[in-house]
């Protein structure tokens, strides 16, 4: 377990040191196509920070409101407020704020940039077929995401992807702009900024879900680590594939925060997807079982 948790500790950080350098690649290009002017840049960045941090601060309001969830106190779910309070004993972290969303779908969610800040919720589906050990599998889980400043890590991801978004979406407008002079400025550097523009959202959105999976088997691993019992976050797994049931309120902005893929559907590829195989979690829980 101890060795899974490194490693995707080192996955993250090289993952996102791959979308810096990418950052830092596509600014020297913009740079090029501007002719060496940094007002529009650097209006771009501070614009899309700024928009990062606002998300950053109320996202956790944002992402409870818009899947209508609501808090509940210890007299309202004694089973569920009892799991979640041993768990956040066990880690060291404060009691969260915990909450229940009204819907069949068997999930749960946590949010929060920091364990002063944290919330999770679970749907009322998830607390109907779940029996004790594996829901305290799917909240150490949760509460893994807190104790590892997931929703941080993912704010930087999502930071970094609005820059390039907001650079490409400048350079295409621009170029209306400097079509009529192309002709005096290196053609190279003119096409290699309309390719970058094109292309660099989507390897942005790529590799922002790369994090997003390597955070959610960095949870994986740290739930095990903390219950002891990766079978139980593992049999919770198998009854969320086996229920094979979405969300009935689908939200696209929030759906990596689920402890599984809450959308309707899968994407057209795994790269596509905010969530790793249910397949290949259960696999490497059952692998952290067979190595206890």
């Amino acid at each position: 377990m101890y060795s899974q948790i490194a490693a995707n500790k080192r996955k993250t950080i090289l993952v996102l040191g791959v979308f810096l350098v990418f950052v830092a690649a596509l600014d020297w290009l913009f740079k090029l196509f501007l002719g060496g002017t940094d007002g529009v840049f650097y209006g771009v960045l501070i614009g899309s920070l700024v928009y990062a941090l606002i998300t950053y601060y109320a996202g956790s309001r944002m992402a409870l409101a818009v899947n209508g969830a609501h808090e509940i106190q210890k007299s309202d779910n004694p089973r569920l407020w009892r799991i979640v309070e041993n768990l956040a004993i066990t880690d060291g972290l404060p009691m969260p704020k915990v909450y229940v969303m009204d819907d069949p779908s068997p999930n749960a969610f946590a949010t929060g940039r920091d364990p002063n800040h944290s919330a999770v919720c679970a749907t009322t589906g998830i607390l109907e077929i779940m029996d004790d050990n594996e829901l305290q599998g799917v909240f150490a889980h949760e509460l893994g995401h807190v104790k590892n400043y997931d929703i941080r890590v993912s704010m930087i991801a999502f930071a970094l992807t609005a820059v390039i978004s907001l650079i490409a979406d400048v350079i295409l407008r621009m170029t209306w702009f400097r079509s009529n002079d192309r002709e005096n400025n290196n053609q190279v550097v003119f096409i290699l900024a309309i390719v970058a523009a094109i292309l660099a959202p989507i390897i942005a959105t790529l590799i922002q879900l790369a994090v997003s999976r390597n955070r959610e088997y960095l949870a994986d691993a740290t739930g095990a680590l903390t219950t002891r019992y990766p079978e139980g976050l593992a049999s919770a797994l198998e009854k969320i594939a086996q229920a094979n049931r979405p969300l009935k309120k689908q939200n696209t902005a929030t759906a990596h925060l689920f402890f599984a893929n809450p959308l309707k559907g899968h994407s057209l590829s795994n790269l596509f997807s905010t969530h790793p195989p249910i397949e290949e979690r259960i696999r490497r829980l059952r692998e952290m079982e067979s190595h206890a």
